[in-house]
């Protein structure tokens, strides 16, 4: 057997090893999970559109906690916000504050062992979330836990787009200004992030620690209507498939990736061809390699259907939201691609208070005043590479 040949038999087991990994490893995963959200429940909700006004007020309040401060990232780098991020974790810890740390395995790639290890020597307990196992070594690695979670006190909570690292602050040249939404919660409905957050703790860490009685302070209710929504699996098509069935009039979606699946794509045209008003948010630049090209087939399909696409322009556009007739809107940490409905875990809060929506849809028309729209004479202008990168988006879209 010739040397060519020989390899181009390994390659043909190892094609056939991970389509069975990832199909194996998706059918476990399916028939394991089961569906956790709330029903309508009551807090109060402040948003944060910008990265230095948030992490400001997220150190303070860190540097404020009394009892507990249980923390989920994506993404935590290794740069001077997230050594800073870090100091404050280990010194409450010294304090005497319960400090748990959970980071995805991949998405915080960069954080060293040594920086674990001081982290666990002041006190902090750390764990990383998602790690790759067997049987299935493909699947499992593509499996993330991208929900941004923190909650402080049982009094406070985080929950969006945001991650710990420098261009969250406006400090990556290549990205510019960092355009995403987050949301600080209060009153009694940080109970359930409270939750969410320990049944990953006790998944990945191994601590049952549930019934732990200071981590559920009696609190009020506030006046934001709103629920919470966390996803893994296959959930997130189809919450968003019942929302985008809900939408009589308009629908606004933002979101960094836009690689819808095809169910969901047909709702979004049959919403166009009953008279809904569609708007798309992306970014004029992209921050990974292939992600735009992989959204460019979706979005000529909805140019032609009727709908609007604003391509943002002033800096990178990394905001999760979905609103629906002014009437519901989705803020969270899933974005509207195929990974975040099909593969990673996610959470997003839908809110229903008037005031609210009013205020997030006046962020939104701001943002698309800072767009520029995408026609189809751009999209269809011929060149040669974005064809060639646009073919290998289409074979792979479900990783981008």
């Amino acid at each position: 057997m010739n040397v060519a040949l020989m390899l181009s038999v390994l390659l043909f087991l190892f094609i056939i090893w991970l389509v069975l990994d990832f199909h194996l490893g998706r059918k476990k995963h399916l028939s394991i999970v089961s569906r956790r959200e709330t029903a309508i429940i009551h807090g109060d909700i402040d948003i944060f559109t910008h990265g230095k006004k948030l992490f400001a007020d997220y150190f303070h309040e860190l540097r404020n906690a009394d009892k507990h401060i249980h923390v989920l990232f994506y993404i935590v780098k290794d740069d001077a916000i997230s050594q800073e991020f870090f100091s404050i974790l280990k010194e409450k810890a010294r304090a005497g504050v319960e400090v748990r740390l959970l980071i995805d395995r991949l998405g915080s790639w960069k954080v060293k062992k040594a920086v674990i290890q001081s982290l666990r020597e002041a006190g902090v307990r750390f764990a990383f979330s998602n790690h790759i196992k067997l049987p299935f070594l493909f699947y499992s690695s593509q499996v993330r836990n991208h929900r941004k979670v923190t909650i402080i006190d049982g009094k406070i909570g985080y929950l969006g787009g945001f991650n710990i690292g420098k261009e969250y602050i406006d400090e990556e040249p290549s990205l510019g200004i960092w355009r995403d939404y987050h949301l600080k919660i209060t009153g009694r409905s940080v109970n359930f992030l409270q939750t969410e957050f320990l049944v990953d703790w006790h998944e990945y860490a191994g601590e049952d620690i549930m019934d732990h009685p200071t981590y559920f302070p009696v609190m009020t209710d506030g006046q934001v209507r709103h629920r919470f929504v966390p996803t893994e699996a296959q959930q997130l098509e189809q919450n968003y498939l019942t929302l985008i069935h809900q939408a009589d009039n308009s629908i606004i979606i933002g979101s960094p990736y836009f690689i819808p699946c095809q169910k969901i794509l047909a709702a979004l045209l049959a919403a166009l061809e009953r008279g809904v008003h569609l708007s798309v948010i992306v970014p004029y630049a992209a921050d990974h390699p292939l992600v735009q090209e992989g959204s460019f087939r979706y979005l000529r399909k909805l140019i032609r259907a009727g709908a609007n696409i604003y391509q943002y322009k002033k800096g990178f556009y990394h905001a999760k939201t979905l609103m629906i007739d002014d009437k519901i809107c989705d803020i969270g940490t899933a974005n509207f691609d195929k990974r975040s409905m099909y593969l990673n875990k996610e959470i997003n809060c839908y809110i229903y208070d008037p005031a609210f929506i009013q205020r997030l849809m006046e962020i939104l028309k701001k943002d698309i005043e800072d767009s520029v729209p995408l026609t189809l004479a751009v999209l269809n202008k011929p060149n040669p590479i974005r064809s060639v990168k646009e073919g290998i988006a289409a074979v792979i879209s479900y990783f981008l």
